[in-house]
C-alpha cells in the first residue's frame, strides 16, 4: 500500500502561475509526475490505468475465431431466423458482447493485458499533436481499464468454476440472444418466450444431470448476470481494435451474419 502511495505522489511547486502550468490546469487538472525518467499523467492507479492485450496478435485472433463461432450458433438458430430481419439485428447488436464473452469462457480462452504508455499531455503539447490531443478529449478508441478487465477475468473465472457443460453453455447463449426488453423489437413477447424455454430447458436439465445440487440453476443464472456490467465497447476496442482499425463493429457484424460462414 505504501508502495503505491509512494509511486503516486503529484509536483506541486510555486510554479504554479507559469504559462505551461495554466495549460496543463485547464485539461481537467491533470498534473504531471516525475518517476524513475518517466513522465505520468495524473495517477496511474486503481481503474485509471489503461490497459492493453500482452499478446494481440493471437488473442485478437482467438477471439475472432469465437466471434465466427458464435454467429454461427446464432445463424442456427431456428428460431432466431424466424424473426424479422430488423429483429435480428437489433438482438444481434445488442448481444453479441456477452455471448463473445460467453464463448471465451466454453473455449476457456485466457489472455494478459498490459498497462498502455500513452502519450503525456506535455509530449503532446511539445511535439504539437493537436490532432491526439483532440482525440483523447472526445474519448475516442481509448483503451479500457484495468477494472474493466478484471469485471471480464472474474466472469470466466466464475465459469470455469462451474465446470459449466455445452448444453449449458447453449441454454445460456439463449437466454442471452433473446432479450425481449430492446426497444424497437416487434416481436417483443414471442422473444420473451424464447428466453422463458431456454432457461426451462437449462433447469430441467440441471434437475436431471445435477440432481444433488439443488442451486446449481440459480448459480448459473446469477454468474450470468455479471455479463451487465461488460460494456460492448470494451470488448470492440480489446479483442478487434488491433485487427480492424476504424471499421465499425456493428458493420462488421451485419456483413458476417449475412455471409456464409
Amino acid at each position: 500500500m505504501m508502495a503505491c502511495f509512494d509511486r503516486c505522489h503529484c509536483i506541486h511547486d510555486k510554479r504554479q502561475s507559469s504559462i505551461l502550468y495554466s495549460i496543463l490546469k485547464n485539461d481537467n487538472q491533470k498534473e504531471l509526475h516525475v518517476h524513475e525518467g518517466i513522465i505520468h499523467q495524473g495517477c496511474s492507479c486503481g481503474s485509471k490505468k489503461k490497459v492493453v492485450l500482452k499478446c494481440p496478435q493471437v488473442t485478437c485472433k482467438t477471439a475472432f475465431g469465437v466471434l465466427v463461432k458464435t454467429l454461427k450458433f446464432i445463424k442456427n438458430v431456428p428460431c432466431f431466423q424466424e424473426l424479422p430481419v430488423e429483429d435480428q439485428l437489433l438482438l444481434v447488436r445488442s448481444c453479441w458482447a456477452p455471448l463473445l464473452v460467453l464463448g471465451l469462457a466454453q473455449d476457456r480462452v485466457d489472455f494478459e493485458v498490459i498497462e498502455t504508455s500513452e502519450p503525456s499531455m506535455l509530449q503532446m503539447i511539445l511535439t504539437n499533436s493537436q490532432e491526439k490531443l483532440e482525440e483523447q478529449h472526445l474519448g475516442n478508441h481509448q483503451p479500457p481499464s484495468s477494472v474493466e478487465i478484471q469485471s471480464i477475468k472474474s466472469f470466466l473465472t466464475k465459469c470455469w468454476n462451474m465446470d459449466i457443460s455445452t448444453k449449458e453453455y447453449a441454454y445460456l447463449k439463449g437466454t442471452i440472444l433473446f432479450k425481449p426488453d430492446l426497444p424497437g423489437l416487434h416481436c417483443s413477447q414471442y422473444i420473451q418466450g424464447l428466453q422463458r424455454e431456454a432457461q426451462q430447458a437449462l433447469n430441467e436439465y440441471i434437475k436431471m444431470i445435477y440432481c444433488g445440487d439443488q442451486t446449481r440453476f440459480t448459480k448459473l443464472i446469477i454468474v450470468l448476470s455479471m455479463l451487465r456490467s461488460i460494456n460492448a465497447n470494451v470488448i470492440a476496442e480489446l479483442f478487434f481494435r488491433p485487427i480492424i482499425g476504424t471499421i465499425n463493429i456493428n458493420d462488421m457484424l451485419v456483413e458476417m451474419l449475412s455471409a456464409k460462414i
